[in-house]
């Protein structure tokens, strides 16, 4: 029986080809992907990631609590991982983005990919782009061109703006692209960070007028139109809109919640994201849940490179594969192909729209080393017998430069 050994934690801070301006975070301009990467390592050698988005220090104390609840633990029982990640999220701190370390390593025991270990298979799944940032009505229209021409036959747009513009570039970008991509609309509303200025807030009246203007435009859906906490008001909507109304991506308390709002069917369209929904398991289980309600489920995927790769194994094993597109983050200049695989030695490579799920066993990637250590910072690091807290190793947080290789 393989247990826990060793743990790691490591802060990284992945430069962007270019200026990134997500949507999502109004006034914000990103010039890296940062985030937290678990490294567990079991006595017989073999080792498993997670990773969760990260600001600077927020997470800089987790790891005396992870250490203590997981050294020595039994890789293999991850009801019982799940129930000691449990126990910090108890006093407000949510680690289940650990959680997917340990498929990683079961895969590796086993010499299969995740979604194997989950009931499903390898497949091809057909992607969508997911654009990440606010635009105008015509360089919108350009992007969807660039997208079709790098294959892709549908586009998710951003709108964050005052109503009207949200409908003008809705109207506009569906006629100049009718018949060469479709499209779905997110509102971010779900995640509302205004820490850099002030941005919209949507109320339910607000939600059904875009969701009227969404059907008369074709639109395959419209993502997170309202605060994540409206559940009532979520499910009126549904029931009210024309047009299929989708979310669920950051909804941390997990299996239970999420749950909870397919029985009230406050979507059409789950999207949990396991770095944020409680890991792999839970987020498998809502996924089965979705199925019995007769609705739909397509894996939320922008986090970062690690995150992208956890839940393409969901949406592999989700058996909606066939069904819906999955999501691939794609905004360039700033996010591109090259920041989905951040830190791996060989890339997630997507074929035209398309990506073939890693026959690689684990979660599908290898971590390289040498950028690891260029881009990354490790701050904690214990094994059965001794730990390392090391804040020095988070003092000096800016970007490194690109790796020469």
């Amino acid at each position: 029986m393989s247990v826990v050994d060793s743990l790691e934690l490591w802060f990284v801070s992945f430069p962007l080809p270019a200026p990134f301006s997500p949507a999502w975070m109004p006034h914000v301009v990103r010039r890296s992907s940062s985030f937290y990467l678990v490294r567990v390592r079991t006595d017989d050698g073999v080792e498993g990631f997670g990773a969760f988005n990260a600001v600077g220090r927020e997470r800089a104390g987790s790891g005396d609590a992870l250490a203590q609840l997981l050294l020595g633990k039994s890789v293999h029982d991850i009801d019982h991982v799940q129930q000691m990640l449990r126990i910090p999220a108890i006093g407000g701190i949510r680690n289940f983005w650990v959680e997917p370390a340990f498929w990683d390593i079961q895969g590796k025991l086993a010499g299969r990919p995740v979604c194997e270990l989950l009931g499903g298979g390898r497949c091809r799944l057909k992607l969508y782009s997911s654009c990440g940032e606010d635009k105008t009505p015509a360089a919108r229209i350009e992007e969807g061109l660039a997208h079709r021409e790098a294959g892709f036959a549908m586009m998710k747009l951003r709108v964050h703006g005052d109503e009207a513009a949200d409908i003008r570039q809705v109207q506009e970008t569906a006629r100049g692209l009718e018949g060469k991509m479709r499209l779905a609309v997110d509102c971010n509303q779900a995640y509302q960070n205004f820490a850099a200025g002030s941005g919209p807030v949507w109320d339910l009246p607000r939600a059904k007028r875009f969701a009227d203007v969404c059907h008369e435009a074709g639109i395959a859906w419209v993502e997170e139109p309202l605060n994540m906490e409206w559940h009532a008001e979520q499910a009126a909507l549904a029931a009210y809109s024309r047009v299929p109304i989708a979310g669920g991506e950051v909804h941390t308390a997990g299996y239970y919640e999420l749950a909870n709002m397919v029985e009230r069917r406050c979507y059409d369209i789950f999207q949990p994201d396991a770095v944020w929904t409680g890991g792999i398991s839970q987020t498998m289980a809502v996924a089965r849940k979705v199925r019995e309600a007769g609705l739909q489920f397509t894996s939320h995927s922008w986090s970062n490179s690690v995150g992208f790769a956890v839940n393409l194994q969901i949406m592999a094993a989700s058996g909606f594969a066939g069904e819906i597109e999955f999501e691939y983050p794609y905004s360039p200049p700033g996010w591109t192909e090259e920041v989905n695989g951040a830190l791996f030695r060989e890339p997630i490579a997507r074929q035209g729209g398309w990506l073939e799920v890693p026959d690689r066993p684990g979660l599908g990637f290898e971590i390289d080393e040498k950028a690891l250590a260029h881009y990354g910072r490790c701050f904690f690091r214990a094994d059965r017998k001794t730990s390392v807290w090391m804040p020095e190793a988070l003092r000096d947080l800016s970007i490194p430069t690109p790796l020469q290789t």
